[in-house]
């Protein structure tokens, strides 16, 4: 299976500067002019692209690889999997639950809602647009999201969603067979290793024990797509958190 990289260079709809000198040339580069309507209206015409890239690259045998500069791209990849007739199980590895909704966030956070959004809950201007039905929660396993917010925590318990309180533990879960849809916010490394981030969170994962469970997720041979939610790389001065994530990445892609 060949990996295909698309890459979305925005952080919500604002484009975000500095990550396209991570692409190659035969990256798919998504960068649309977006229209003066609301935020949510804006990200959608920008997933839109990205979905329908996504389900061309599965149809043709190939594994997409999107990132992007925060979670809510991942809803592109979820309606490009479903146009492409899948229903993969969901690992999403975050240092936050991204299960707020407008009922629950104190920030007004559009960027801490994107789980929520893929599972049904919530604003759901985005997936109406992309024609996105509803992640089952049964078959989302959210590990670590050690910096939740009161009420996304309750919601979360009260969910269907599997929680694995570290990374770690997915290596001894007994996953349910299928194909897997894997996203990765990188912020859920400790910032000792990769600081970088907009929303570092302290006690995460170092580079060792991401790296061993990279492995693991690897030698399953059941990922079909790939979603990452990048760095900043205005904050990479040294460019140390870039080249982490990116070995990282080849490795979960091996």
């Amino acid at each position: 299976m060949k990996n295909r990289f698309i890459l979305t260079p925005f952080f919500l709809d604002e484009p975000l500067s500095g990550l396209e000198a991570i692409s190659a040339q035969d990256w798919y580069i998504n960068k649309v002019s977006l229209p003066n309507v609301s935020q949510q209206l804006r990200m959608a015409v920008l997933y839109e692209p990205l979905a329908q890239k996504v389900s061309e690259m599965i149809q043709e045998g190939h594994r997409p690889v999107s990132i992007a500069g925060d979670c809510c791209a991942a809803m592109g990849v979820a309606a490009g999997l479903q146009r492409a007739d899948l229903t993969p199980l969901l690992i999403w590895f975050d240092a936050h639950g991204d299960f707020n909704t407008w009922e629950t966030t104190p920030s007004g956070f559009l960027g801490g809602m994107p789980l929520a959004m893929l599972v049904g809950r919530g604003e759901q201007t985005i997936p109406q647009a992309l024609g996105l039905t509803p992640v089952q929660e049964e078959g989302v396993y959210l590990a670590d999201a050690r910096d939740l917010d009161p009420g996304e925590r309750n919601a979360l318990l009260k969910s269907k969603v599997t929680r694995l309180g570290s990374v770690k533990d997915l290596i001894n879960y007994p996953l349910p067979p299928g194909p897997i849809h894997f996203h990765w916010d990188v912020d859920v490394l400790d910032p000792a290793v990769a600081p970088a981030v907009d929303y570092p969170a302290p006690h995460g994962p170092n580079d060792t024990q991401m790296e061993a469970v990279f492995r693991f997720l690897a030698s399953l041979k059941r990922i079909v797509a790939v979603s990452v939610s990048a760095w900043n790389p205005t904050r990479d001065k040294d460019g140390r958190t870039t080249k982490l994530c990116l070995q990282l990445l080849q490795i979960i892609l091996s």
